[in-house]
């Protein structure tokens, strides 16, 4: 059995090639600061799932428009990929956001405040157990 699939090996090389594509060539104003986090080929290679993520500004009136930046700009970045990469079809690209990273951030920030709360938690229990606080016995 191989070891990778054709469609994983096209689904990078576009991955690297969108991300500069769209960093250099696409110059729509409204287009913010786009990141491919990812991109998923069909077996046939007909389409391309390409996901984004947007630096700083996430609200989702902004998502949909540089979304719709992405489709406009999609028969543009398709000519562009078939003068970089060797297919005989290149994939229909399809734009979605992608939101794991967000709902990382968010996740890692709740985490980060019950650490710090227990932490309050235990040292409002060590003050208040009438041991002295530097433990060395000595009043």
């Amino acid at each position: 059995m191989r070891e990778f699939k054709r469609t994983d090996r096209v689904a990078e090389q576009l991955q690297k090639e969108l991300a500069v594509l769209i960093q250099r060539e696409v110059k729509d104003p409204r287009l913010g600061m786009v990141t491919v986090s990812g991109v998923e080929v069909s077996r046939d290679l007909g389409y391309a799932d390409v996901h984004v993520t947007l630096l700083g500004d996430d609200a989702p009136e902004r998502i949909k428009e540089n979304l719709k930046v992405l489709k406009q700009a999609s028969g543009f970045l398709r000519s562009q990929i078939a003068r970089r990469i060797k297919l005989r079809h290149v994939p229909e690209l399809r734009f979605h956001y992608d939101e794991s990273v967000v709902r990382g951030q968010r996740l890692s920030s709740l985490i980060d405040e019950a650490v710090a709360s227990d932490q309050a938690q235990q040292d409002e229990a060590a003050d208040d157990d009438g041991d002295p606080v530097d433990g060395n016995g000595l009043d």
